[in-house]
């Protein structure tokens, strides 16, 4: 029996092993938690990038649902997802803000020219400070906000078409109800 023991150790890690590989393929590895589902978007007063003197707030995106993009030009799976964002504006999917993040202010608008900006607004958050109110640790990132400014959904890394059928478009289905 002694001999047999390193055995089934073996087994049961490797048992082990393959029923958490198993678990994490079923769930969304850009589905990441956010304390923020389900409560209030977090207040911020924060620059407009065509018109820096004026500041955005939290309060003045309310009244409609909108998609706040998190990006940089810095960040190139901002590039990937930038086709899908600017289409998602373009056809009236859901309003988009942008949260132009830790970001030099040539650089984005050189980034806005090159490939387009589907923006309504974008927020300047320069020095990231701001970000940590919302949970955000890097671009790209998104999170739908409904018209009353309630956080409905986060999601991690380009959004994708899959994600706007799945995720996005059934939220704000819902929230309409």
């Amino acid at each position: 029996m002694r001999r047999w023991l390193p055995f089934v150790v073996f087994l049961a890690l490797a048992g082990l092993l393959y029923a958490g590989i198993r678990l994490s393929e079923q769930r969304d590895p850009n589905a990441i938690p956010s304390p923020l589902v389900g409560k209030p978007a977090p207040g911020f007063s924060l620059p407009d990038f065509r018109d820096p003197q004026r500041l955005v707030s939290n309060e003045d995106l309310r009244g409609q649902p909108y998609l706040l993009n998190v990006w940089g030009s810095w960040c190139p799976a901002c590039r990937l997802e930038h086709p899908i964002i600017t289409e998602m504006a373009e056809r009236g999917i859901v309003r988009v803000i942008g949260y132009n993040y830790k970001d030099e202010p040539e650089e984005a608008a050189r980034w806005l020219r090159q490939f387009g900006d589907p923006y309504e607004t974008i927020i300047v958050d320069a020095d990231g400070r701001r970000a940590i109110d919302w949970g955000i640790y890097g671009a790209p990132e998104s999170f739908l906000v409904d018209a009353q400014g309630i956080v409905l959904y986060k999601h991690v890394g380009p959004v994708t078409w899959d994600t706007v059928r799945e995720e996005i478009i059934p939220r704000l289905e819902g929230a309409r109800r």
